[in-house]
């Protein structure tokens, strides 16, 4: 069974396109499958919508996205684990390559990443740089990441210390226990942070980051960019 997790808090505006499009690409393979939402203290429809689309809904309360994604993986009862973010849309050819590369032994893997919507010059510019040295690399983006059950227990599932960088620790961690790719198609995942945060605001982020160390993201503190959401100036249709 391939279980897709799908943390989420407060994401009753794009919840419900993120898991239409999960069962829509998870039908068309035939492989029997299941969708856990692990929803993290919202206040929202969040829970409602996941459960009208056919979702396990596991309630907790960490706003950590480590802990909450491991927390839905705890619940799944699948071999095969896909995690998707609950803004980023798959498509069929995604999910096929992800179950084709498990199948061929791989531990685990990531994607390409696009963003919707119109996004500011900057990012225009630096995205496609941003794919190429994930893929090169070998690193996940946080928003889509598959692997085996058994290589994700043996290194401790997302580190829980971490409230940011969770996902480019977990890459690291699986391969050390086998092959890791980096699909070359892609998922869709959100710009509204791109939109809603200047430039500046998230070159300071980054920049402070940097000069900090591992320890920045060992607090939410700093993280404010990922854990408290301003409105998408532009959403997408």
């Amino acid at each position: 069974m391939v279980s897709f997790v799908v943390p989420a808090h407060n994401e009753e505006a794009l919840l419900g396109h993120t898991l239409a499009a999960v069962h829509s690409a998870a039908r068309a393979l035939g492989e029997p499958y299941e969708v856990v939402v692990a929803d993290d203290a919202s206040t929202d429809r969040t829970g409602e919508i996941a459960r009208g689309h056919g979702a396990r809904v596991v309630d907790v309360a960490h706003r950590q996205i480590a802990a909450t994604r491991n927390a839905g993986a705890r619940q799944a009862r699948g071999e095969w684990l896909i995690f998707v973010d609950a803004d980023t849309v798959v498509d069929e050819p995604v999910i096929r390559a992800a179950v084709r590369a498990l199948r061929d032994g791989a531990v685990g893997g990531g994607a390409a990443i696009r963003f919707d919507g119109r996004l500011p010059a900057y990012a225009r510019v630096l995205l496609p740089l941003t794919v190429w040295t994930f893929r090169v690399a070998r690193l996940a983006a946080g928003c889509f990441v598959f692997c085996t059950r058994e290589a994700f227990e043996a290194v401790g599932g997302f580190d829980e210390a971490l409230y940011g960088s969770e996902e480019l620790t977990l890459s690291r961690a699986l391969k050390r226990q086998g092959r890791f790719v980096v699909l070359r198609e892609a998922v869709t995942t959100s710009g509204r942070k791109l939109r809603a945060h200047s430039g500046w605001e998230i070159l300071g982020v980054l920049t402070r980051l940097a000069l900090r160390g591992p320890k920045s993201v060992r607090q939410r503190r700093g993280l404010e960019i990922w854990y408290d959401r301003r409105d998408d100036p532009e959403p997408a249709g």
